[in-house]
Order: structure tokens, then sequence, then C-alpha cells
């Protein structure tokens, strides 16, 4: 927004108004002061620079046309739980990978790098408070989110980079080019503040096998000595419990002018049932990482982020799978490949169905 645009209008002078002795009047009042210091009034109306106030985040990742996976699984929870999302999509699919068939094309850096110039003669990176990037379609992407990365955070010095590693999942290996690990390891993990692989991209990350807690423990570790200041483990099975699935958070993040600790620093992991959804469900990688990182900027609490997203996630998976007449588990229903039903699940964004204990590990 180029211009100042009116917001609100007061209909008595602001001398007139009476502050009652009591503290919340008080810190309305307060802020009230502090809006009309630093901005407008002309003739009772209050014009403001919204693009001062706003603070967004920067999603670069994959994007389908039909179905949930990159962007279209990661932006509505971030906006429904009161974000500001600017999209860059590194792929234009009709539809995501797991079809077997598909058409459209990888964007390319050219292009993504040149929306990212755009944003900032715009002079909107400054007001960038997290950049979130997913699958790449090519390795030379990764290396414009990099450069992206280190300009957003000289403008904005408290951004935060949460980097979801794409690169495959137990059962189907890898679906990135062979080219693409590599530059998580050594270009963008180092970068990160969050990083949100599933078990498989952990191992695969770190030459670790998982098979238990211990073991992801070291794995979280390497990521740790990296760089990354929080490790979120989806998809975790190391605990080998038939029927159930976990995910693990760890918080190493020190205070400092990017974000302030987590009062619940260390690990913590989580436990719930598994659905019956196999592999056959795309985007639920991409949307666990958006309402982690949108609940994290909100509390700062590594324990309480787990417990949020964790209960949003699995009522959305729940809901998606409750309007498929088979939950065998099988990719194959009479309505297709199964695809995530965000929209019909939104309440459970903010106002989740399930509460899933997050215990401290030891």
């Amino acid at each position: 927004m180029n211009r100042s645009s009116p917001v609100a209008k007061f209909d008595c002078p602001l001398q007139n108004i009476a502050v009652r002795n009591n503290s919340k009047t008080k810190k309305i009042f307060f802020l009230i002061s502090v809006i009309l210091s630093e901005n407008k009034v002309i003739n009772g109306i209050l014009f403001m620079d919204i693009k001062e106030i706003l603070m967004a985040i920067l999603s670069i990742q994959s994007h389908v046309v039909y179905g949930y996976a990159g962007n279209t699984a990661a932006v509505f929870p971030m906006q429904r739980l009161g974000r500001e999302v600017w999209a860059i999509n590194t792929v234009e699919f009709s539809n995501h990978t797991g079809y077997g068939e598909w058409t459209g094309k990888v964007l390319g850096e050219e292009l993504i790098g040149s929306l990212i110039n755009g944003l900032e003669q715009r002079g909107a990176l400054k007001n960038c408070e997290a950049v979130l990037s997913g699958y790449l379609g090519d390795a030379s992407v990764g290396s414009v989110i990099a450069d992206a990365v280190r300009r957003i955070k000289v403008l904005s010095p408290k951004a935060i980079y949460c980097c979801d590693p794409v690169m495959g999942d137990a059962g189907r290996g890898f679906y990135v080019k062979p080219d693409i690990p590599d530059l998580f390891r050594n270009v963008l993990i180092p970068l990160a503040d969050i990083i949100t692989p599933n078990q498989f991209e952990l191992e695969a990350l770190t030459g670790i096998e998982i098979k238990d807690i211990d073991s992801a423990r070291k794995a979280i570790d390497i990521l740790h000595e990296k760089g990354a200041g929080v490790v979120l483990v989806t998809s975790f099975l190391g605990d080998g419990k038939k029927g159930q699935i976990g995910m693990l958070a760890s918080d190493k993040m020190q205070a400092s002018d990017k974000m302030q600790a987590s009062d619940k620093s260390g690990l913590y992991s989580v436990i719930t049932p598994k659905l019956p959804i196999g592999q056959c469900m795309a985007g639920s990688g991409d949307i666990t990482a958006s309402v982690f990182l949108s609940r994290y900027l909100e509390t700062g609490d590594i324990k309480k982020t787990l417990e949020l997203c964790t209960a949003s996630v699995f009522g959305i998976l729940e809901e998606s799978l409750k309007s498929y007449n088979n939950n065998s588990g099988s990719c194959s229903t009479e309505a297709g490949i199964m695809e995530l039903k965000i929209i019909q699940a939104q309440k459970e964004l903010d106002s989740p169905s399930y509460s899933f204990r997050v215990k401290k590990v030891t």
C-alpha cells in the first residue's frame, strides 16, 4: 500500500476521553496515544501507514492447482491463525506428484529471485517476521532462498527462518533431485532457526538410523550443531508402538535479537493414534510446518507450540479421512487419492477438537 489509509474515526477530541483508574483502560489509552503520535489525524480521521505495522511470513514452496500440497496446504492455515502471508511458488503443477501424472513446470530461480527483488523494491522485506521454505523443485532455488534469508535478516533482524527439508518419506524414498539433500545439509540448515524434517528426512540429513528416542536425540543434536535452534521431527515411529505415531520437538534457541528463548526449552514428545492414511495423503508435512511456525511465533514456547500444532493437524487429518468411505489405509478410494480437507476442517486450526499430552524427554 503506497498511501496512508483511514482506519478509524474519532467523534470527540482525544482530550475529552475519560481515563478510568484501572490498568486495562490505561493500556488502551497509552496505545491510542502511541498510534496518534506516529500517524496523522485529519478532521477526526486517523490515517495509518498499514505496511509499517503488518508483519508477514514469506512462504516459498510448491503450488498445485488441484488438491493440497506446498503453499496450497500451508498458506490458508497460517492466515486462519492470524498471520499475513506472502506466497512464492517454486513449482506450478496441476496436482501433486502422488497421482503419478501431472502437468506444469518448475518455475526456476530467475522468477523467484525477481519476485523477491520486487518485494524489496516495495520496502516490504523489513516487515517480514519469518521465512518458510518447503519443496524446492531445483537446487538453484535453494540458493535464491538462502540469499533471501540473509537479506531479510539484515532488514528485519528479528525475522526467523523455518526450513522444511522436503526430500521424501518412509516407504516412498526420495522424490527430489539428487543434489537437493546436500543443499539442505550445507546451505539451508546452517541458516535455519527452525527445521521440520520427518523421520526419513532426519535420517537422510544426519546419516543416523532412527531406532528409538536415543538415536533420534543424537540425530537432532547434529542439526542443532549445524545451527538450527528448534527441530521438529514429524512422523516419528522410533518407539515402535503399534497403532501410534509421534512428533518430537527440541528447542535450543538461545536468547538473542532474533527471538527470546523458550522458557520450556529441551526435548519434548507427543503421541497420537496412527490414522490409516499410509502414504496416500500429500501435504500433511506442509501443513504441520506452517501451523508449527505460526504457533511458535505466537507463543515462543516449544511445549505449547507442539500441543497446539499436534491437536490441529490430527483434527484435520481425521476429518479428511472421514470424508472417504474406505478407511483401510489404501491410497485408492472411490473418490480417488486422498486429499486434505483443510477448508472443511478449518475450525481445527484455532479451536482443536482434541488435546494430546506433551511430555518432556529426560
